[in-house]
């Protein structure tokens, strides 16, 4: 196998990614990312990492969703990737933008169909009277595509998180983790551990 061209953290993401897709191919792009609202009070959830390479970390979603709000207002957020075969954990923070149009739809087009539909008849973290009332919803954009391609909506697109900041945490028995740390000064990544 060839060595990575990524730098020292992305790298090492890169063979804890691996893993977690050997050890747990269903969900081992699945992270939480953790933003703050207006007032400063964080939130979290669960998201899928769609790609990453030097330039950042890229997940899509409603930018109209309380988390594509936040971003829009305070442009910074945490990851926090945990894989429990390996016992490992990565954290990740940095600034937050979004993706290219071409990008957005790019990816848009390789969703399954339902997913696409999905898009558009939901209206994400918006409150719903009943069920019936996102199937009908989502009938109505089946009546309006048909077999046609379906458009990314203007409201849905990715972002990329610029990693200023990488944790990889690895247990240890007795509590005696190991903690790497790297962190990005004048362009460069400064590597250091941390008492556990």
């Amino acid at each position: 196998m060839a060595p990575s061209s990524l730098s020292a953290p992305f790298a090492r993401f890169e063979t804890l990614l691996s893993q977690a897709q050997h050890a747990d191919s269903e969900n081992y792009n699945a992270f939480v990312l953790a933003t703050s609202d207006e007032n400063q009070r964080p939130h979290a959830r669960v998201l899928l990492l769609k790609g990453f390479d030097e330039a950042g970390f890229v997940f899509f979603t409603n930018t109209l969703s309380p988390k594509g709000k936040h971003l829009a207002h305070h442009p910074y957020a945490a990851m926090c990737f945990w894989w429990p075969t390996l016992l490992h954990q990565v954290r990740i923070e940095g600034q937050v933008s979004g993706v290219s149009s071409e990008e957005a739809d790019a990816y848009f087009a390789t969703r399954p169909r339902l997913s696409q539909e999905g898009a558009w008849a939901s209206l994400q973290s918006q409150p719903l009277l009943s069920r019936q009332t996102l199937l009908l919803r989502l009938a109505e954009i089946q009546s309006c595509y048909g077999d046609k391609p379906i458009p990314r909506p203007p409201y849905w697109s990715g972002y990329r998180l610029a990693p200023q900041r990488f944790e990889f945490w690895k247990a240890c028995p007795g509590r005696l983790h190991e903690r790497q740390c790297f962190e990005k000064e004048g362009g460069k990544w400064e590597e250091g551990l941390l008492y556990p």
